[in-house]
């Protein structure tokens, strides 16, 4: 097998290799040669090329969101690695494992002027849980190298003592290493690499020259709490609000959700990136808060506020549960605990599961009409909510209610953000459909990538839907080999961005036209065309219903429908369904 000559790219990669860090996402480069060469040769790795490092990277991530397991990216010195940056973020804010691998030049390149060539170093220093900055293997015939390994302030006592240069570069290097994909796999996050390489590239042998220590991942301590205070909190307080996140499938036990679902005074409030399902939930959070007035406002407002998961999506969730001026917030979960309201005073570091074994076992029922007063609410909402659909024209909201009703039951829907997923928040899915959302930084940059990484990662069937402005920011995503037939792209076509039309400003002007909602006339079809997509629209319900009757079945190419909605009507349908359902 060929292997790489220069021995820091040998480390990198037999270090990947024994944490198992299987799929390696690479662009196209020179400078990352040597990475190219070790992992494109080892049988061990699947590799995939993707030109665009934007896309490259939410590729990456979209694999990594559903094996939850690290995922390699690696690209060339220079602003390469910036276009990794908004997957890099959203990884870190959705707590997503990805390993940065960055090619770079030796140091005494940098800050010349030399081509390719920026400050890479720490370069997501705001957005990382570790940035590890390797040392370039010592060259006998470039002494320049000394120079940039400050590792220890008395290296040139050392040397003095006639100790091996390379064995302390190569030692701080594998230390470097397996410190930062060790953090990834532990903390669930994005780290960096930062690899220096001097020519030549392209060089091979057929025997490793290295053999890194691989240091083990320490076993987590989880502490033991003092659960009594917010027992009696707990087993006092009448009106106990739950509120979820974004959360992986199948991760919290059932029989804890039904624990709480049975509690008369605990209301538990779910997301469709929830996951979650129970009778006595209530997953359409936006159809309950905006339908309140104040003084029902007040009859919601929680004694306690018990939060788990990822982000919430729910602007109207967020700002009541600000207006309330909560007394009691506790939030449950291994991650940076977010004071989203103004109001954390209680953060358990520990598993979910681990904390309502301990928890839920030593709650005791308390007497209270919170949870049948809201679930009661909610039936009407839910109602009111089918009666106002079947009186509304054709529009993204109907569109929404049809799409929904279509996706096949247990298959995988990835929701493009803006608009698509708070329309998508409003409807009630089927229980065997898994959710996901970039919700981590919310933007409309990869969200077709990172459904295209997760598709091919996972066998079941997936759906993505989006928006017109977000598929087309995105359109490089398509630019693979790696796109399964099973995968289904539905665009939601208004001709700009519809979520403006329905926040304030003056809307109908040649400015707001031209800078906010961006009115355009581009479509999906020659995109289609380009990348072997078969492509269906749908500018009507009839022709939607009959578009969407063949539309899943299986077939030797992935597909794509386009549907054209009524600019003029979206946001005057939408707004008038909040008040439809009070």
């Amino acid at each position: 097998m060929k292997h790489p000559k220069i021995p820091l790219a040998q480390t990198v990669i037999q270090l990947c290799k024994a944490k198992n860090i299987q799929h390696i996402v690479l662009s196209p480069g020179s400078r990352n040669a040597p990475l190219t060469i070790g992992f494109t040769h080892d049988p061990f790795f699947k590799c995939y090329s993707i030109v665009d490092e934007r896309c490259a990277a939410f590729f990456a991530m979209g694999i990594a969101q559903q094996i939850q397991e690290p995922v390699a990216v690696v690209c060339t010195s220079g602003s390469a690695l910036l276009n990794y940056y908004p997957a890099v973020a959203e990884a870190y804010y959705s707590n997503i494992p990805l390993v940065v691998l960055s090619a770079d030049r030796p140091k005494y390149l940098v800050g010349i002027g030399d081509g390719q060539t920026i400050n890479q170093e720490d370069v997501y220093k705001n957005h990382i849980l570790y940035s590890a900055n390797l040392k370039q293997d010592l060259d006998k015939e470039n002494k320049l190298n000394k120079n940039e390994l400050p590792i220890l302030k008395s290296i040139e006592n050392k040397l003095e003592k006639d100790l091996d240069l390379q064995k302390i570069i190569q030692q701080h290097n594998e230390e470097q290493v397996n410190k930062a994909i060790n953090i990834s796999v532990s903390q669930k996050g994005p780290v960096h690499i930062n690899v220096p390489f001097n020519e030549p590239l392209y060089d091979m042998v057929d025997e490793l020259v290295v053999n890194p220590e691989v240091i083990p991942l320490a076993e987590k301590d989880i502490e033991n709490e003092d659960l009594s205070v917010f027992l009696n909190l707990w087993n006092t307080a009448k009106r106990k609000l739950v509120l979820v996140g974004v959360n992986q499938p199948n991760t919290v036990e059932q029989e804890y959700l039904n624990l709480l679902a049975q509690d008369e005074s605990v209301l538990v409030l779910t997301e469709t990136t929830s996951n979650m399902h129970n009778e006595r939930f209530i997953p359409g959070i936006d159809k309950l808060i905006a339908a309140l007035n104040t003084e029902e406002l007040e009859q919601l407002k929680p004694e306690i506020l018990l939060t788990f998961g990822g982000l919430v999506v729910s602007k109207k969730i967020k700002k009541f549960l600000r207006d309330c001026k909560l007394k009691q917030h506790w939030h449950i979960g291994e991650h940076h605990a977010n004071d989203t309201f103004f109001a954390l005073n209680k953060a358990f570091k520990m598993p979910v599961n681990t904390f309502f074994s301990q928890f839920l076992e030593q709650t005791k029922a308390v007497q209270s009409e919170y949870n049948s007063f809201w679930l009661t609410a909610f039936k009407s909402r839910r109602e009111k909510h089918e009666i106002y659909l079947k009186t509304i024209p054709f529009s993204d909201f109907k569109v929404f209610e049809l799409l929904l009703k279509s996706i096949p039951n247990d298959s995988k829907l990835q929701v493009g953000n803006s608009s698509t997923i708070r329309y998508t928040q409003l409807f009630d899915l089927k229980k065997s459909i898994e959710v996901f959302c970039n919700r981590g930084t919310s933007g409309i940059d990869g969200s077709t990538s990172t459904a295209i990484g997760a598709a091919l990662a996972s066998k079941l069937q997936t759906t993505f839907i989006t928006g017109d402005l977000s598929f087309l920011y995105d359109s490089n995503a398509f630019w693979n080999n790696y796109i399964p037939n099973n995968f289904r792209v539905i665009v939601v076509n208004n001709g700009g961005g519809g979520i403006f039309r329905i926040l304030p400003g003056h809307k109908n002007t040649p400015n707001y036209d031209t800078y906010f909602e961006t009115k355009h006339n581009l479509t999906a079809k020659q995109l289609c065309a380009m990348y072997g997509f078969k492509y269906n629209t749908a500018s009507s319900e009839t022709e939607l219903v009959s578009v969407l009757n063949h539309f899943y079945v299986k077939d030797t190419k992935p597909k794509l429908l386009e549907i054209f909605t009524p600019n003029d009507l979206n946001d005057e349908t939408l707004l008038k369904y909040f008040s439809a359902i009070k």
